[in-house]
């Protein structure tokens, strides 16, 4: 069950081989790659090897909300990168400021380990890393501004999933 899985998570990165739309490939494979993460949530839940006490359950949850944590956050921070730019030059900056989808990603994900591991003091690291990694791009013109934006939309999606997942824990 374990290797079906697997293989139905590969088939999530199959639509950014054979689209040649982003936006589609992405989101498909997202798709496919949640279902995935359900499927072998629901299949823990029913395998009679884990304990009747919820610790399947609880797994699952956590491995739920990191994803929706790390994933999740990209199209809501692209959302609101586009309605700040209204079609104007800072779009240029989305050039300078390559890797960011997958920077995003780490850094949501990162952000989320700390606040559900009770070390808030990471956030800073995090976001301290990211800034010097970054500092010698955000001089063109209006890549500092989509930094900010886009880091802070990021931070935010990151520390409410975290709070939602200890909301639904306690």
């Amino acid at each position: 069950m374990t290797i079906a899985a697997l293989l139905l998570a590969l088939a999530g990165t199959l639509p950014g081989w054979l689209l040649s739309d982003k936006t589609r490939a992405h989101l498909l494979g997202v798709l496919v790659g949640l279902g995935a993460l359900v499927g072998l949530g629901g299949w823990t839940l029913y395998d009679p090897s884990y304990s009747a006490d919820g610790e399947a359950l609880r797994a699952t949850l956590i491995l739920l909300v990191a994803v929706l944590a790390a994933f999740g956050g990209g199209p809501v921070t692209a959302a609101v990168l586009h309605r700040v730019d209204h079609g104007g030059p800072i779009e240029s900056a989305g050039d300078v400021l390559r890797g960011g989808a997958w920077i995003g990603a780490m850094e949501r994900a990162a952000i989320f380990c700390t606040l559900i591991a009770g070390w808030p003091e990471g956030l800073a690291v995090v976001l301290a890393m990211k800034g010097l990694g970054r500092y010698p791009e955000l001089k063109q013109p209006g890549a500092a501004e989509r930094f900010i934006i886009g880091s802070f939309v990021s931070v935010l999606w990151a520390i409410a999933c975290a709070g939602l997942l200890l909301g639904l824990l306690n």
